[in-house]
C-alpha cells in the first residue's frame, strides 16, 4: 500500500507507480521472451553460435537491472502481505461475486457506445483469435477518461491487499467489451482479447474464482496466473510472429494442465 503523508504527494506518487508498473510490464515481456529462448536453445549453443556483441550487451543490461532492483529491494520495508487477514471462505465467495458483478455491470454500461473490432486491428488479431470472438468483442477509447473504480476496492485494502490501479492500465476487459483508458494500441488490445477468450472458455464465475485465488496467493495482480498467461502470449505477438497461433488452444492447454 502507498501511504500519502501529504495530499500534494498523491499525484507524483501515483505517477511514479504508473511508471513502475509500465517498467514491470516491459520486464515481464522480456522475461517471457528470454524464457522462450531458453526453451529453444541451450546456453552452450547460444554461447557458441550467438552473436557475441548481442549476448554481451544483453548480459550487461540484465546485470545492471539486477543490481538496480536488488538495491531497491534491500530498502523495501517488510511486507505486510504475510500479516494480512486470511479471508474466510465466505469472504472469498463474496469477492468472487464482487468481481463478477463489476465486470458484468461495466460491460453492460459500455456496450451500447462501444464499436466492433475492425479494419487493421481485426486483420492483425485474426491469426490469433477465433472469428466468433472478434465478431462479438467491442472496444471503446476513453481518451483520458478513466474506468470506474469499484467500491469494493476499499474493502480489499482493509484486509491488507492492494488492488490493481485499473485507472492507470492501458485497457480493462469487461467480458466482451474492452475499454482503453487512453487510446487503442495493438499490444493492449491483444492482452485484453486474451482475457476475453479466457472468460469465454472458463465462464465468468470460474474466471473470477481463479482471479481471486491467484491474487490471494501472490498479493499482486501481475502474478495472477490469468494475467501472467496474457503477458506471456502478448510477448509472442510483439514482435509479430512469423506464423499466428491459437490463443484459445493455449488457454485450453493451461486449463488442462491446471496452470490457472
Amino acid at each position: 500500500m502507498c501511504p500519502y503523508q501529504n495530499p500534494e504527494d498523491r499525484i507524483p506518487v501515483l505517477q511514479m507507480n504508473s511508471d513502475l508498473e509500465h517498467a514491470q510490464l516491459e520486464l515481464l515481456s522480456a522475461r517471457c521472451a528470454v524464457h522462450q529462448l531458453r526453451l529453444q536453445y541451450s546456453s552452450e549453443d547460444l554461447a557458441r553460435f550467438g552473436c557475441r556483441e548481442v549476448l554481451r550487451k544483453s548480459a550487461q543490461a540484465a546485470s545492471a537491472l539486477h543490481q538496480f532492483y536488488a538495491d531497491v529491494e534491500n530498502k523495501i520495508p517488510p511486507s505486510n502481505h504475510a500479516a494480512a487477514i486470511q479471508p474466510s471462505p465466505e469472504l472469498i465467495a463474496r469477492a468472487v461475486g464482487w468481481i463478477s458483478t463489476y465486470l458484468q455491470e461495466e460491460r453492460d454500461y459500455y456496450w451500447p457506445v462501444a464499436a466492433p473490432v475492425g479494419g487493421l486491428c481485426r486483420a492483425r488479431m485474426r491469426p490469433y483469435f477465433a472469428s466468433s470472438l472478434l465478431d462479438r468483442v467491442r472496444i471503446i477509447e476513453l481518451h483520458g477518461a478513466r474506468v470506474r473504480i469499484p467500491e469494493f476496492f476499499a474493502q480489499i485494502r482493509a484486509f491488507g491487499f492492494e488492488p490493481p490501479e485499473i485507472s492507470h492500465m492501458d485497457s480493462v476487459t469487461f467480458l466482451d467489451v474492452v475499454a482503453f483508458n487512453q487510446g487503442l494500441s495493438e499490444r493492449a488490445l491483444f492482452h485484453a482479447l486474451v482475457h476475453s477468450a479466457q472468460i469465454d472458455i472458463l465462464g465468468l464465475q470460474r474466471y473470477a474464482e481463479l482471479w481471486v485465488q491467484g491474487f490471494l496467493k501472490s498479493g499482486t495482480h501481475f502474478t495472477v496466473p490469468l494475467e501472467v498467461h496474457a503477458f506471456t502470449l502478448a510477448s509472442r505477438f510483439l514482435p509479430p510472429a512469423m506464423e499466428g497461433f491459437s490463443v484459445e488452444d493455449e488457454i485450453l492447454r493451461w486449463v488442462n494442465e491446471g496452470r490457472y
